[in-house]
């Protein structure tokens, strides 16, 4: 089938994910210029043997292309849908679920994403992510899909505080995520993160060492109590799990929904630094953190292409494992490890 995508000159000589194959996935942003089909981005993911990706909108081509394919998908809902889904989640869910699924996949519906209540640029929105969760999952339950996909939200470490040591962890606000860590627990969802020691570092270089953040330490960082961090992705992905227990949410399991590094355009972004990080990041997955040793984490690096597209930082437009032509940006990068 992989011919009929037109990408077998692209394939590598193994599959790109071997060890922790189970748990790596790949976000498939769309925010760039010459991007490939989305029927040939389908193709591409199978020939290099990924079998998750996440996708930020209901994007039909996409969701069409899908189907049959095998890979497992995280639907998002782009935050300024979220007051729609205060009246009518029933035609979100039969407009962008039923016409595909189960052909498509789609494992969770991912409402929001990183929604802060005391950022000036979504704090609108943080009002509307519980009820819009709610929502979608009465609406799937009427079709009984409601413990076939999960409903959750994509958040980030930003919410956090109080991170270091991360036992200390908790959320900032919390009369906004507690109740939505509930949701999950009772629903028996994941919570969304979104993870990057790629901005951990940058914003305080002197406190967070280079080879922290690029699972490159010779020893361990951080001790906490019988705990030792020798990886800031473990300690971050450890303060998830410290404050949503704290929220509630004792059985609530994590899910990375975002974790990359940029190639270029900033501070420590450079392709020897992006392909360490993707390197051990898919390297490490498969081996838990140290408060859930030996659980697979579940992780979607982010991206799969550079987009040119994307606003803010330079760096933005620099996260891809490919180039939009789907060539490997890496030549240094072994993904048959």
């Amino acid at each position: 089938m992989e011919g009929t995508y037109g990408v077998d000159k692209y394939r590598m000589k193994k599959n790109l994910i071997v060890q922790g194959e189970g748990a790596i996935g790949v976000c498939n942003g769309r925010l760039g210029s010459h991007l490939p089909s989305e029927q040939q981005v389908v193709g591409f993911y199978r020939a290099n043997g990924i079998r998750r990706m996440r996708i930020y909108d209901p994007n039909q081509a996409t969701l069409r292309a899908l189907q049959g394919s095998g890979i497992e998908l995280m639907l998002g809902v782009p935050n300024v849908d979220l007051p729609s889904l205060q009246s009518d989640a029933t035609h979100w869910v039969r407009t962008n679920v039923i016409p595909h699924f189960p052909a498509t996949r789609i494992r969770y519906i991912a409402v929001g994403n990183e929604v802060d209540p005391e950022n000036p640029e979504t704090s609108r929105f943080a009002p509307l992510v519980l009820p819009a969760m709610q929502n979608i999952y009465n609406a799937l339950s009427v079709f009984n899909l409601q413990d076939r996909i999960k409903v959750s939200t994509a958040t980030f470490s930003a919410l956090l505080t109080n991170t270091s040591p991360p036992s200390s962890s908790s959320f900032r606000d919390m009369s906004f995520m507690p109740p939505i860590v509930r949701f999950l627990e009772q629903t028996g969802a994941p919570l969304l993160a979104n993870i990057y020691p790629y901005f951990a570092h940058i914003g305080d270089t002197r406190n967070v060492p280079l080879p922290y953040a690029l699972f490159t330490a010779p020893g361990i960082v951080v001790q906490d109590g019988l705990y030792g961090y020798r990886n800031l992705f473990d300690a971050m992905l450890d303060s998830f799990y410290y404050a949503t227990e704290r929220a509630g949410g004792p059985n609530v399991v994590i899910v990375v929904s975002e974790s990359g590094w940029p190639s270029d355009g900033g501070v420590a972004a450079s392709m020897a630094n992006a392909d360490a990080y993707y390197r051990n990041l898919m390297n490490h997955v498969g081996n838990g953190t140290p408060k859930r040793t030996g659980n697979e984490i579940e992780t979607y690096m982010f991206a799969m292409f550079d987009e040119n597209q994307k606003p803010g930082a330079e760096t933005e437009q620099h996260f891809g494992l490919f180039h939009p032509n789907m060539q490997i940006k890496f030549e240094l990068l072994d993904f048959n490890i």
